[in-house]
């Protein structure tokens, strides 16, 4: 995993303070394993020996000896079966759907998993993109141990409460596997698959999982251009050439072919350090916006969606009859105010040659136990370090009753605010700075240093969102429109707007 932190332009003492800035000022990080916090790990050189195949036999087993119990990049269709009703399947339709589903659920998976899911009650789901395509799988062989899982998200599915919450764990996070060593989290793929990557999990998180679902990430671009393409808001342009897409910043409708490009994206973000971070945010954004659009079809279209699912998905245990039971229950999901979303707070290391993502242990308890108790991930909205840079969906911090744009506080109508006009019509910037004046704030008009916005933006400094809400309120902005500055604009002001073309109608 080298060549993810080569492209990095900053100098690793200006990585190590970026790093130790992602959650809670600095403090100090160890590695670890929820559910094994009395011991302390040894790092030593050693710690690595086991190989792929090495792994995966020993696991095997010990499995065998056990009585218990595919990228997002795609993960995200896993909540989307969770919420999505098939009230118009026939007969045909189910059995082939759930023979689809559980197709490649192995045994020790099936052991592993904590059972029954009530559904009346919250409960855990592992939700895995695993490296595995159909050109990787001719040059390495078919062989799961050859693969591990690039995307890791772990859910927390509440019916009765209306939320989901999506919390993405870095694929680079040491935790300690054991008999196998400190190793990526994304290593216990290879070494046991679907369950052993569910154990390793419910030992990090400190919870029981009780659903699972692995993806083909490749199947992301015919589920979005079945669904007629999806809305999604970027604080700022994305642009990178390996994942094959460029995209401005602004809300825009995206099909599936630049979906997957956007949740592959990690080199566009080359500039803050950390990219995989980025762009898991993004993919939790992607997982908001297609449950939106799919909670909007009509049955037949969304039946042929749920079909389409099947085919490259792996779960377990749902059948249809499950999926309907929950899709009834969220059929009123507010995806705005519904979602919660954040990502384990983690220090970036070099250790033994490679880069790895170390937790921080009391942040990280800390985000469990608020998960746990039905709480947005983080506390406060600081410790979102990707908010304002990558995309975002629903609510990542605070207690929960905010409008979806962060923080929970109401709008406020005082402050200075800096009104650029990023269009070619004359007097636009004065126009809406008059509006904002008589609102209440204190208005700076001037132009952009570009003309062709078409989506307006407002870019908050500080702890200035409440402001950025009154000012998106005042001219019509959608508060989806709203973004910490992502440092390409002035902090002088406690915030910017940019016009688009979208406000000269």
């Amino acid at each position: 995993m080298a060549d993810r932190k080569s492209h990095r332009s900053m100098t690793r003492e200006e990585q190590v303070r970026r790093s130790q800035s992602r959650y809670g000022g600095g403090a100090s990080h160890a590695a670890h394993a929820a559910g094994a916090r009395a011991s302390k790990r040894s790092r030593t050189a050693g710690a690595h020996a086991a190989s792929r195949s090495d792994g995966a036999t020993a696991y095997a087993d010990r499995r065998r000896k056990k009585s218990r119990g595919r990228a997002l990049r795609v993960a995200l269709v896993t909540v989307l079966v969770a919420l999505v009703g098939v009230g118009a399947a026939a007969a045909a339709y189910i059995a082939h759907i759930n023979s689809a589903l559980s197709n490649n659920v192995s045994d020790d998976l099936r052991a592993q998993l904590s059972e029954p899911v009530q559904q009346s009650d919250p409960f855990y789901m592992l939700l895995l993109g695993v490296d595995k395509s159909e050109a990787r799988a001719e040059d390495w062989g078919g062989d799961a141990s050859n693969f591990r899982s690039d995307t890791i998200i772990l859910a927390r599915i509440d019916a009765p409460a209306q939320k989901v919450t999506l919390v993405s764990i870095p694929r680079d996070t040491m935790v300690d596997m054991g008999e196998y060593g400190e190793r990526k989290i994304n290593d216990a793929y290879s070494i046991g698959q679907g369950a052993y990557m569910v154990e390793t999990v419910e030992k990090f998180a400190g919870v029981d999982i009780s659903a699972y679902a692995e993806v083909d990430f490749e199947q992301l671009i015919s589920i979005v251009d079945t669904i007629g393409g999806i809305e999604i808001t970027l604080p700022r342009a994305v642009q990178d050439e390996l994942a094959d897409v460029d995209l401005p910043a602004g809300t825009q409708t995206i099909n599936g072919a630049q979906a997957l490009g956007l949740c592959r994206a990690r080199h566009a973000y080359d500039d803050m350090g950390g990219g995989d971070f980025y762009r898991a945010a993004n993919q939790r954004m992607v997982i908001g916006a297609i449950v939106k659009k799919v909670l909007q079809l009509d049955p037949v279209t969304m039946l042929s969606t749920v079909s389409q699912l099947a085919e490259g998905l792996t779960v377990y245990p749902f059948s249809v009859t499950d999926i309907v039971g929950l899709a009834r229950q969220f059929q009123n999901f507010d995806v705005d105010n519904g979602f919660y979303s954040g990502q384990t707070p983690t220090t970036s290391t070099y250790t033994n040659n490679l880069w790895y993502e170390i937790p921080d242990e009391q942040a990280w308890t800390e985000m469990m136990e608020r998960v746990d108790a039905g709480l947005p991930p983080y506390s406060d909205e600081s410790q979102d370090f990707t908010a304002g840079v990558a995309g975002s969906i629903g609510i990542s911090s605070g207690d929960g009753s905010s409008d979806g744009s962060g923080s929970g506080d109401e709008a406020t109508f005082t402050g200075s605010v800096l009104v650029l006009n990023g269009t070619d019509v004359n007097g636009l910037a004065m126009s809406h700075a008059t509006d904002l004046e008589e609102a209440g704030f204190s208005v700076l008009a001037d132009n952009a240093s570009t003309n062709d916005q078409t989506t307006t933006m407002v870019y908050y400094n500080g702890s200035a969102a409440s402001k950025a809400r009154g000012v998106a309120q005042t001219l019509g902005v959608d508060e989806s429109n709203i973004a910490e500055n992502p440092g390409d604009f002035s902090t002088d002001y406690d915030v910017v707007v940019i016009l688009g073309s979208d406000q000269s109608e």
